[in-house]
């Protein structure tokens, strides 16, 4: 044996830990590290006792100046916007999971299907914990074009819509082979991320800060799901990781 050689029994490295690491891995880690550092520092802004000056700021930017029951835009647009946010809606979400779930389970790939669903579920849980944890109440800076019951913080809207629509896509574009349509896939997901959380504040039933907080809630939950899911699943047949 050369001098060189240190044989099957050679202790390990401390690097050999980083060198099993991939890098989509790692590059979620800090994704899910950051998000919910942005998370945290977007709650302690909810518990303000006044509104934030971005946020109302941003909230006024919506509507005509010197009348913040009257929004921007023709009066088409509203309506619009309210066809977009129900894209985020309880029924909505609800129905395209299950369908998804349903289509999973006649496919014979059950465990991808309960990923999905615990994804998904758990999200709700996850919203509903954090609005109870924050307490903050909708914003009557404006008048509000649709009726909102609900806490304020996060905009379960904009968290809801990132954990599905993040899910289905991440699940899409790991299905095609060709990289146009993963990208095609994930930028719908953004897409309608984003346009859903956007409707919120426009609708002014949001505080700019819920929807990025609903945002930073749903990428962080979407991407441990992820995770959790990629290492749950790896080897296995039906594994789309």
């Amino acid at each position: 044996m050369s001098k060189h050689d240190n044989g099957p029994s050679a202790p390990r490295t401390r690097f050999d830990f980083f060198n099993r690491l991939e890098f989509p891995v790692l590059v979620a880690g800090l994704l899910v590290v950051a998000a919910l550092y942005a998370l945290v520092e977007l709650s302690e802004v909810a518990r303000l006792a006044s509104p934030n000056e971005i946020d109302v700021r941003i909230l006024l930017a919506f509507r005509e100046p010197g009348d913040t029951s009257n929004p921007i835009g023709p009066q088409w647009l509203e309506g619009m916007v309210r066809d977009i946010t129900a894209l985020g809606s309880t029924a909505v979400l609800v129905l395209l999971t299950a369908l998804v779930i349903l289509f999973l389970l006649l496919a014979g790939k059950w465990q991808i299907a309960l990923f999905v669903l615990v994804s998904v579920g758990g999200g709700q849980i996850v919203s509903s914990l954090l609005k109870l944890g924050i307490d903050r109440p909708r914003p009557e800076l404006v008048s509000h074009l649709m009726t909102e019951s609900s806490l304020s913080f996060p905009s379960g809207h904009a968290m809801m819509s990132a954990v599905t629509y993040l899910t289905l896509g991440s699940l899409l574009a790991r299905i095609v082979p060709q990289r146009r349509l993963k990208v095609f896939f994930i930028g719908v997901a953004v897409l309608l991320t984003f346009l859903v959380g956007t409707s919120r504040v426009f609708l002014g039933v949001h505080w700019p800060s819920d929807v990025l907080g609903g945002w930073c809630a749903g990428f962080a939950w979407a991407l441990i799901c992820w995770l959790i899911a990629r290492w749950w699943l790896r080897g296995r047949d039906e594994a789309p990781w």
